[in-house]
Order: C-alpha cells, then sequence, then structure tokens
C-alpha cells in the first residue's frame, strides 16, 4: 500500500479501536508501532517504543503534570471547593440566581489550582447541586451550571491540557498558562452575565436568597485566604519568571501540602490518597502522552500533516475560513471524544496549518482549549455531563444538557470573541 492509503487505513483501525473501548494511549500507540513497523520495518518500531517511552517518562519537562496533579489532589483533599462555596455563597446568595453565581466563582477559584475540569464538575457536583436543590434550583439549572463551571478547569492555570498541547508543540508553558487567565476570567464574567439574564428572563425559574449584613460577607472571605495565597504565589511566580513551569509544579505541591498539614486539613489518610490519585491520573496522562508520540511518528513518516496543511491552504478560504473549518472540525469531534484524546490526536496534524497561517501558536493554543471546553458539556458526549450523572443519580441526561444549553450559546458567542480580539490572550504573555 501506499503511504497515504496506510495512513488513511491508521486512522480507520484507531476510531474502530476507540469505538470498542480500548484506551486512547493504547489505541494510538498499537496503531502508530503497527503502521511504522509496516513502512519501515519491526526492528525500528521496536527500538522507537522503547526509547519514546523512557524518554517521556524521564524528560525534566514533563514533570509539570504530576506535579500539577498533585496540587490539585491535595488541595481538593483539604476540603477548599467547600470553603470556597461558603464564600461565595456568602457574597451572592442573596441574589436571584445567586447560588448559580457562588457555584461559577467557586469553581473558578478551584479549577485554577486543581487545573482539572472533571474534577472540578465532580468535587461541585457533591458540594453545590445539594445547597442549591435545598433552596428550590430546578435539577436543569442546577446540574447546567455545575457542568458549566467546570469546564474552566481547562482554562484557568494550571491547566493539564495547556500543559500537554504546550509539551506536543514546544511552546513555553509559562506563557500558556498566562494565556489562559484573562479569557478564563471572560468565561467566568460571561457565565455570570448568562445567569442574571436567565432570572431577569424567567423571574420564577430562579429563587432568591436571604441577604446578609457586609461585616458577614467580609469575614466569609477570610476562608479563601489558603487558595488565593497558593495561587497567586504559583502564578505570580510564573509570571515574574521566578520560576520554569516544573519548579512551579513543584512549589505549587509543596504549598498545597504545608498549607494542609498547617491548617489541619491533610492527615495521614488523606495523603496518602492524595498521592495514589495523582500517580494514578499521570499515569493514565502520560500512557496517553507516550500513545500520540508513537503515532505522530507513525504519520510523520508518512507526511499527514505536510499534505492536511497543503489541501486546507489551497481551499482558497482565506486563513479564518480554514480556522472556522478546524473549529467546526473540534466541535464535532467534542461530540464523540474524550477532550484529552482530541487535543492529544489532532494538534501534531493541525499545529503545522496554523503556524503556516500566520496565527500565533499561544494563542491557538487558548482557542483549542475554548473549543475543548466546548465538547466538555456539548451532546451527545460532554464529560463533564457524565460525570455528573454518575455523582447525582436521580438527574437524566436530557435534563443536564437542557440546563447547559444557554451556557454552550455563552461558549461560542466567547470563542466568537477571543478570534477577533486575539489580544485578550496575548496580552499578559507579552508582558512577561
Amino acid at each position: 500500500m501506499s503511504p497515504d492509503a496506510v495512513a488513511a487505513t491508521g486512522f480507520i483501525v484507531l476510531f474502530a479501536l476507540m469505538l470498542l473501548r480500548v484506551p486512547v494511549g493504547m489505541a494510538m500507540g498499537l496503531v502508530g508501532v503497527s503502521g511504522y513497523a509496516y513502512l519501515v520495518g519491526a526492528t525500528p518500531a521496536l527500538k522507537m517504543v522503547g526509547q519514546t517511552s523512557m524518554r517521556t517518562v524521564t524528560d525534566y519537562t514533563f514533570g509539570v503534570i504530576p506535579m500539577f496533579l498533585l496540587m490539585g489532589a491535595l488541595v481538593s483533599a483539604s476540603g477548599v471547593s467547600r470553603e470556597l462555596f461558603r464564600a461565595a455563597n456568602t457574597c451572592f446568595g442573596h441574589l436571584r440566581g445567586g447560588l448559580g453565581f457562588a457555584t461559577v466563582v467557586a469553581c473558578g477559584g478551584f479549577a485554577a489550582i486543581s487545573g482539572s475540569s472533571v474534577a472540578t464538575a465532580a468535587t461541585f457536583a457533591t458540594v453545590a447541586y445539594p445547597e442549591m436543590r435545598r433552596f428550590g434550583y430546578p435539577q436543569s439549572f442546577s446540574t447546567g451550571v455545575i457542568a458549566a463551571g467546570g469546564t474552566l478547569g481547562a482554562m484557568l492555570p494550571p491547566s493539564t491540557v495547556l500543559t500537554v498541547y504546550g509539551i506536543i508543540t514546544q511552546q513555553d508553558i509559562g506563557k500558556l498558562f498566562v494565556a489562559g487567565i484573562l479569557p478564563g476570567l471572560l468565561a467566568m464574567c460571561m457565565y455570570v452575565v448568562t445567569i442574571f439574564l436567565i432570572g431577569r428572563l424567567r423571574p420564577g425559574f430562579l429563587p432568591e436568597g436571604e441577604a446578609r449584613p457586609w461585616r458577614e460577607r467580609l469575614l466569609g472571605l477570610r476562608e479563601v485566604w489558603a487558595p488565593l495565597t497558593l495561587f497567586a504565589f504559583v502564578i505570580g511566580g510564573l509570571y515574574g519568571g521566578f520560576f520554569t513551569p516544573t519548579e512551579a509544579g513543584g512549589v505549587g505541591a509543596s504549598g498545597a501540602f504545608i498549607l494542609g498539614i498547617v491548617r489541619g486539613k491533610l492527615d495521614r489518610e488523606k495523603i496518602l490518597s492524595s498521592l495514589l490519585q495523582a500517580t494514578r491520573t499521570a499515569a493514565a496522562v502520560f500512557t496517553v502522552l507516550i500513545g500520540a508520540l508513537l503515532f505522530g511518528y507513525f504519520l510523520t513518516i508518512t507526511q499527514t500533516p505536510q499534505k492536511i496543511t497543503g489541501f486546507l491552504t489551497g481551499l482558497g478560504v482565506g486563513p479564518y475560513g480554514v480556522l472556522a473549518l478546524i473549529m467546526v472540525m473540534y466541535i464535532i469531534l467534542g461530540c464523540l471524544m474524550d477532550s484529552m484524546a482530541m487535543v492529544i490526536l489532532t494538534v501534531p496534524i493541525i499545529f503545522p496549518v496554523v503556524t503556516g497561517l500566520g496565527f500565533d501558536p499561544i494563542w491557538f493554543g487558548v482557542i483549542i482549549v475554548m473549543t475543548v471546553e466546548l465538547g466538555l458539556i456539548h451532546p451527545p458526549v460532554g464529560m463533564n455531563v457524565f460525570v455528573i450523572k454518575s455523582v447525582v443519580k436521580d438527574v437524566t441526561f436530557s435534563t443536564i444538557f437542557a440546563g447547559v444549553i444557554p451556557f454552550i450559546l455563552t461558549d461560542i458567542l466567547r470563542l466568537i470573541i477571543l478570534i477577533a480580539f486575539p489580544m485578550i490572550a496575548l496580552y499578559l504573555p507579552s508582558r512577561m
């Protein structure tokens, strides 16, 4: 077979394996090694497996992943999510839809130190959902807000998806983290505006809470000093050039551990559980990374990225027309695939196209993550929706998807804004 036929067969086999529930990393690795062996030979393919695996797990740069995962696990075990929600509820709970505001703000705060959308959605399905239901919020709205708020973990630093994007494309991870701050804050603000509009357009849909005195609101903010200190220290060190991303991960994990011990929130059992959780998640991420690298080598020798670049740039629709096609592709894939798998599978192919069109790679990383966020709540898959359903047993998928529709529209509008005004993402990195 020709290299083009081998590449096409590889993609067909890859998607078939994924439909058969073969883990994504294993599927990509198997197809990559098999295709490489067919075109080059079995011996070079087997050597490539050993060299790629060893180089990936021993690379200093890749150490940023387990460190930030450990920081997120320690913070989660320390009960920070409940503290953030209580503080946000004290400030906003009296407004119409105030618990929705509190959930979005608390999700943003938790996402900024956990880096995981799925973990944020799962945590607040436990923390915020019972409170909203107790105060009379509809099921659809309650689950929709949590699903949308969970997506902030993909944008606000430290983001696992941005980290993997930086590793694949060899971009500065510190700049990618900083680039996600303003778009992440924009997402929070637009979600809050969406909830406000829902409350205005449907006055009887969302309840109002009891107003609290300003003294109580200010006292409630004392509970968030620990996560704010940790976030400011880690991101401030990155922005100021005091830490590399890997060092920032180590500092963040150490800071989360020290704060948890000093505040009496971590015991031996929680520490061991956090270490085990971070190890399992890191192992899963590294498995996918190794599989993606093996699949990438296979694509390289078939020259698939170069051919796709030539095809897209030759369509005559202009740079933004090509970008629009790429975004549509990501939205469709987001309905079918896990976000991490989507990024790892497509970025090696799409990235040469984007840079060839003259788009900034840091800005495009933020665009990809925003589109991945949309996939996390977009039907028919929506990873955050499945996570919430697994935690909240008495709600149907259709109810959750009905609740996220306003936030999907908000995400599409935000994507258009960021494409029209790229400096929203590039301003802070340009100041580093």
